[in-house]
């Protein structure tokens, strides 16, 4: 059945179906809506009022966890686990992966200089425990290979690649193995290809629009620059 992925440009989670329908070699559409001003046909297939949304056919599945675990039992390549135990233990590691993603919605909303660094503290605490789950050699969170967990943290790695170019480096120092993880995921296709080529900029002005303290240090530092957007990259 024709598979259409409802989906918003910044949404990180509609990225996550995205990766995995990529890496199932799934042909589907994609239709944007704009969740500020939310059509009534995509509230009728999305009750909670969120992305991603699937349309297969005329069915709808929301919630990207459920997407991706429809995904994965209906189309192959396999991404979890054969063993159940383990597919159990990567499903933890998603759901830890979420919780990434909602502290660094707090780091960059937070509203002061003690608040964006104590989300910071939090976030390599996060990868500090992520580190020693690693394998060594990786180059994937499993050494059986990509995996559902990787879709997970494709999107999630992007965010720093953004906080960087924005003047706020130094999450990965301690942390070799997710380097090299994050790494490897920056040049998977399935997870470039689940951004637009303008997802860069759009997620830049975004994080700069913030009124936080992370965007009145990005713009203090544009300022001091020479005032574009390109010289805090």
């Amino acid at each position: 059945m024709r598979l259409t992925l409802v989906s918003h440009s910044l949404c990180p989670y509609v990225q996550r179906a995205a990766i995995v329908l990529a890496e199932k070699d799934a042909i589907f559409d994609r239709r944007y809506v704009d969740l500020a001003d939310k059509p009534a046909w995509f509230l009728d297939v999305s009750p909670l009022g969120k992305t991603p949304v699937l349309l297969v056919g005329e069915q709808a599945v929301f919630e990207s966890a459920v997407i991706c675990e429809y995904l994965d039992e209906s189309l192959l390549p396999r991404l979890h686990p054969q063993d159940a135990l383990e597919r159990a233990r990567h499903r933890a590691w998603m759901e830890f992966g979420s919780s990434v993603l909602h502290t660094i919605g707090a780091f960059y909303s937070a509203p002061d200089a003690p608040s964006l660094a104590a989300r910071r503290d939090e976030l390599q605490a996060r990868f500090a425990q992520l580190e020693n789950v690693l394998p060594a050699a990786g180059p994937w969170f499993a050494a059986q290979g990509f995996g559902m967990v990787d879709a997970v943290f494709g999107p999630v790695f992007r965010y720093f690649d953004a906080f960087e170019q924005l003047g706020e480096p130094g999450f990965f120092e301690a942390t070799p193995r997710v380097r090299v993880w994050r790494a490897s995921l920056a040049g998977r296709a399935s997870v470039v290809q689940a951004v637009s080529p303008e997802f860069p900029e759009l997620l830049r002005r975004f994080l700069l629009e913030r009124g936080s303290e992370l965007s009145r240090r990005a713009g203090a530092r544009r300022r001091q620059a020479g005032g574009t957007l390109e010289s805090v990259k």
